[in-house]
């Protein structure tokens, strides 16, 4: 059965934050219903499997939140051993998406690979059987320390969020991967365990962040707060602190009570990772890795663990269940009373009776379904948890029009509105229900094979606000028990005015082992909202998002566009069925794929670079628009820019003509730029078709294998004008690594460079080139490099230029013509505005064509570079120094050397995100690396 909620919210969700930049009213949503849109519950959610855990959790109303920085930082054996294993309804809230991280399997980077990132968990959590939120905060990229963290992001703006969604999900314990120390590995993940801490204190307190209190959630007071022991390298030289290299005391600050601990935080509990479900036929830990291994943007994914016992340990920071900490614990919820009945102590101690009496009651009802399970036939735990259902709507029913105290009517109903879920998912798994709403164009016929449906035809991936489609329901019943269907409908989460129309009826008596089929005739409005990101921010410079959609602070994205609801009664209850209505998408290898259907613009209009320079000497630039179509059939427009004043481009108006739905034409503009200055310039290109003009458009991020999510962008070219030089005629070779766009960018200097493909790399004539420049991490992504690399060293060494981009540590096996090492743990500059130093001004490779000064390292993005080489032999020269605050001066970021008759250069400057951006210093730069061969201050060996 799909499960009705994945992701549950607290009773109301409640945002009002004008001081954290965001400007927007108090407002308050009811119960949100968020459906993360898969299409098929994992095996082990359905069956005997699945209704065995959600058992577990009606027994029990347990619950705790993980709090944690990023996507993959999670303890995913634990969460899925406290949710899958031992009922508790468990949260996990990542402070950002991780889009500052590294991406292996696509080019998306910034913030979509956030939208990937936020996929990637997603999927990652459907293993962990976790509900998931994010807060505003962005990955700015790696932070050395928590001050720097704190300061970038704003110490309030991050509790903000971390105490709301606290006191949306209420939950009893409190955890974390981090402890707020250096031994965290970095600042963004010191942040979380920070946080963690001090949400213990902060949501309970009405006085902290008022306004939360004022639009109607409630304080909340967590029992129990806890952190991982961490896993730290301790020597007699104290703590080492890999983001900076330096050794610290071995003390851990209590963020709760202020208080130091001397020496590692000691081991209260353990969590048995390892242990094994003979239902899932595997162990928790082994789910938890397969769903770290959803997560593959950062390493290519991870494999399965080997089958052990493995344990998780974790100190207890602070409890409100005990007045001295306890040594020792055997789990997370010794001293708290998880029972249902323990639901009434919210109420007034004289009128606990009543209550407690009917949620034993409700609690009987869950033991017989518990003594009736058999894995065989599920069906048979059915009426008692219809008993149960019926039984929790009506207290539900009756403590909101009792005469209880508001706070224990919020409490006791919010902990029955989790319990009604799942008795509702309950019910529907004992069943054997499922239900499955698709896009179709077959007018609700399934295609039928000699075995068996031919269903899942290809359709769009999208409709476009004005359009009519038809979705089906389909709905079966896999029991031996009879249920009938009482309604059906369609439910828009994309604004108001959508038609719904049921041609052909879904309702009626389902007997044991049949299946029906419900078609929907569907008009979207022409206001009808797209499918997008709620957040957004204006530059990568802003650390934080602007949320334009207030209700949906928090959530992993925009609620999909069309939901499909069934209602259907058995045993004199009536129960709910729901899926996120999809599209149909055929990829080579997978086939088809069910994938949520998305609402998009009828025109996208997108500009490819998005960024870059002009020369001040260069005469123009060409500037590629694409023009994607979503109307389902002929689309007819024209293309135009908005330019600078006095700037003249080449069409000054481009037809464009589509013929089917998703395709897309290019339109080439030659633009000539009138008294070109030192300044940046923006250039809109603006679609018009049907009356409107389009001004933005979308790429679908993501990768095969991922669900995809569109991501929006202003189809605008931000350029600047440069003085820069660069040497006439070069010849440039690309040999590309995991992913960057620093080929492209090259075109801005008159440079298109060629790309060397293994063949080119074994056997091609590298002697035509004038410059070899190896992307990011190549060594890591191109195992040819290493079986040829002498063939890079003769090219050097009769005349040509190879420039190494920043590697990893497949690199250090002195692939370069002289000694030099990067180290287990390469340097990094990450304060994108730290210190730097030329250290030669006069040196020929800093000073032609174009004089390179320190101006040229201002306005960078992010960071200054990673991979900086720790130790080269004195052949190489080192005509730079940065470092960030605190940091040893770092001279490996620009090494270069004679090698015969040509130069070899090893630059770690992270100018994969520096051009892309038109960040005017790294285009100079790189003219100099690019024409050293012809650089008349070289004097070349024989």
């Amino acid at each position: 059965m799909r499960m009705s909620s994945v992701l549950r919210s607290g009773i109301y969700l409640f945002f009002c934050a004008s001081f954290l930049g965001t400007s927007v009213a108090a407002g308050a949503q009811a119960p949100a219903d968020y459906l993360p849109g898969f299409a098929t519950p994992l095996p082990i959610d359905q069956g005997a499997a699945g209704l065995w855990q959600t058992l577990q959790k009606l027994h029990s109303r347990a619950s705790l939140i993980m709090i944690v920085a990023h996507p993959d930082d999670e303890d995913g054996g634990m969460l899925t051993y406290e949710s899958r294993g031992q009922g508790v309804d468990a949260t996990l809230l990542t402070l950002n998406r991780g889009e500052g991280g590294q991406n292996v399997m696509s080019s998306d980077y910034w913030d979509q690979l956030g939208l990937v990132r936020t996929q990637e968990l997603l999927s990652a959590g459907n293993h962990y059987g976790v509900h998931q939120y994010f807060t505003r905060v962005a990955d700015f990229g790696f932070s050395k320390t928590i001050e720097e963290a704190t300061k970038t992001w704003g110490h309030d703006r991050v509790l903000y969020d971390v105490v709301r969604v606290v006191r949306m999900t209420r939950p009893l314990i409190i955890t974390s991967s981090f402890a707020g120390n250096v031994s965290d590995g970095h600042g963004h993940h010191q942040v979380a365990g920070e946080m963690a801490q001090e949400v213990f204190k902060a949501a309970a307190d009405p006085t902290v962040f008022p306004d939360q209190i004022a639009a109607g959630l409630l304080p909340w007071k967590p029992l129990k707060v806890y952190a991982r022991v961490p896993f730290a390298r301790v020597t007699e030289k104290g703590i080492y602190d890999y983001a900076t290299g330096h050794w610290e005391p071995v003390r851990f600050r209590n963020y709760v009570d202020g208080t130091w601990i001397e020496g590692i935080p000691s081991t209260t509990l353990t969590i048995p990772e390892g242990s094994y479900n003979a239902l899932f036929g595997r162990s928790y830990m082994t789910v938890g890795r397969e769903g770290l291994a959803q997560q593959k943007t950062q390493n290519g994914g991870v494999g399965a663990p080997s089958v052990r016992p493995f344990n998780s340990p974790y100190h207890l920071y602070a409890s409100r269940t005990s007045t001295a900490l306890p040594a020792h614990e055997e789990n997370f919820f010794d001293g708290v009373d998880t029972t249902l009945a323990a639901i009434a102590d919210y109420a007034p101690t004289d009128q606990q009776g009543v209550w407690r009496t009917r949620l034993n009651q409700l609690n009987a009802s869950v033991e017989s379904a518990i003594a009736a399970f058999n894995a065989i036939d599920p069906a048979k735990t059915a009426p008692a948890l219809a008993q149960g259902l019926s039984q929790v709507n009506s207290l539900i029913a009756d403590i909101n029009k009792s005469s209880l105290p508001a706070e224990a009517r919020y409490n006791m109903s919010h902990e029955l509105l989790i319990k009604q879920a799942q008795f509702n998912n309950a019910l529907g798994q004992a069943l054997g229900l499922n239900i499955v709403a698709t896009l179709t164009s077959k007018g609700g016929t399934v295609m039928q094979g000699p075995f068996g449906d031919l269903a899942n035809e290809p359709t769009t991936q999208t409709v476009i606000p004005g359009q009519s489609f038809n979705v089906n329901i389909h709905v079966a019943n896999q029991s031996s028990e009879s249920i009938t269907v009482d309604q059906s409908e369609l439910v828009s989460n994309a604004g108001d005015g959508w038609g719904f129309a049921a041609t052909t009826p879904l309702t009626g008596a389902l007997g044991a082992g049949q299946a029906r089929d419900g078609l929907v005739a569907v008009t979207a409005p022409d206001t009808a909202d797209i499918t997008r990101p709620y957040f957004s921010r204006p530059t990568l410079e802003q650390s934080y998002y602007d949320i334009h959609q207030p209700n949906d602070l928090s959530l992993p994205t925009t609620p999909y566009p069309l939901t499909a609801e069934v209602k259907y009664s058995y045993n004199g209850v009536q129960a709910t069925l729901k899926d996120v209505v999809q599209s149909v998408h055929s990829y080579s290898g997978p086939g088809p794929v069910l994938e949520p259907l998305l609402v998009a613009p009828a025109i996208s209009v997108t500009v490819s670079p998005q960024a870059g320079i002009v020369p001040l000497t260069g005469a123009s630039l060409h500037l590629q628009v694409t023009v994607h179509s979503s109307v389902k059939g002929p689309a007819q427009g024209a293309v135009h820019l908005q330019l600078p004043e006095n700037w003249h481009a080449t069409p000054e108006s481009a037809p464009f003509a589509t013929a089917n739905d998703g395709d897309e034409q290019i339109v080439t503009f030659d633009i000539v730029p009138k008294s070109l200055r030192a300044q940046p310039y923006s250039i809109t290109a603006v679609a018009e078709y049907n009356g409107k003009q389009y001004k933005q458009g979308f790429q679908t991020t993501g990768y095969v294998g991922l669900r995809p999510y569109p991501s929006y962008r202003d189809a605008v070219f931000q350029t600047t004008g440069v003085d820069l030089q660069v040497a006439p005629h070069l010849k440039v070779a690309y040999i590309a690594g995991t992913g960057d766009d620093v080929a492209r960018s090259l075109h801005d200097i008159g440079i298109d460079a060629a790309f060397l493909s293994a063949e080119d790399i074994a056997t091609g004539n590298l002697s035509s080139f004038d410059a070899i420049v190896l992307g990011i991490r190549a060594y890591a992504a191109r195992p040819e490099l290493k079986t040829y690399n002498n063939r890079l060293l003769d090219y050097t060494k009769n005349g040509g230029t190879v420039i190494v981009q920043y590697q990893t540590g497949e690199y250090d096996h002195n692939y370069a013509p002289y000694p030099l090492a990067l180290s287990s743990d390469p340097e990094k500059v990450v304060e994108e505005d730290g210190e730097l130093s030329i250290l030669a001004p006069d040196d020929p490779l800093l000073s032609w064509p174009n004089k390179i000064t320190a101006a040229d390292f201002n306005n960078w993005i992010e960071e200054r570079g990673h991979g900086f080489i720790r130790t080269w032999d004195p052949r190489y020269i080192a005509p730079t120094e940065m470092h960030d605050v605190g940091q040893d001066p770092q001279k490996g970021g620009l090494l270069y050397a004679s090698y015969g008759k040509g130069t070899y250069i090893y630059m770690s400057y992270a100018f994969f995100r520096q051009m892309p951006e038109g960040v005017p210093g790294a285009f100079r730069i790189m003219a100099n690396l690019l024409s050293t061969g012809k650089n008349p201050g070289f004097h070349r060996g024989q």
